[in-house]
């Protein structure tokens, strides 16, 4: 890996081994679920909405080629989706949104569990600004809320092509003064 200058942004961009591999899980499940359907015909659900077997597999394979279609756009998608530079933080993922170096309040990483967090705190007018439409609950965005930070920002590093620990030293490159530990 190249040694972080800050002449040259640090650019990180979905992880192309975890969402083919989130892909062709989401192929061999709902092969198996064909599979399992048309193993047995005289059980086979019925094609109807009144039948709660071929609801739960409908759903099911919808979901699975939801997974599919995500895993394979985000393997392709090259943009950068996080780029930490002498502007400050910028954010893809959907949003095209940077933050200034000025409105950081601290960046640190964190662990749940064993998935490490890079977080990072904006003042309170920039993030109403920014408009980064967080949800705690949407489980497909590497972005959400920090609990107990009202204008914190943490990302996912399970989907990204680099640790949360890399996106850390990014930052110290340029601005040491807002690491926290």
């Amino acid at each position: 890996m190249a040694r972080k200058t800050p002449d040259r942004p640090f650019e990180v961009r979905f992880s192309r081994l975890h969402n083919l591999s989130i892909a062709a899980v989401a192929v061999i499940m709902l092969g198996l679920g064909l599979a399992h359907v048309f193993s047995d015909l005289q059980n086979m659900p019925r094609l109807s909405l009144n039948d709660p077997g071929f609801v739960l597999l409908f759903m099911l394979g919808a979901a699975m080629i939801y997974y599919v279609a995500m895993g394979l756009r985000r393997a392709l998608d090259r943009r950068p989706q996080l780029v930490i530079d002498r502007r400050g933080i910028t954010l893809g993922f959907g949003r095209d949104r940077t933050i200034a170096w000025q409105d950081v309040q601290w960046v640190r990483t964190r662990r749940i569990g064993l998935q490490r967090l890079f977080q990072f705190g904006i003042e309170p007018d920039a993030y109403v600004a920014a408009d980064l439409r967080l949800a705690m609950w949407n489980f497909e965005d590497p972005m959400r809320p920090v609990r107990g930070a009202p204008t914190g920002v943490q990302m996912r590093d399970v989907t990204l092509d680099s640790s949360a620990s890399e996106m850390l030293e990014a930052v110290r490159v340029f601005r040491p003064n807002l690491v926290k530990s």
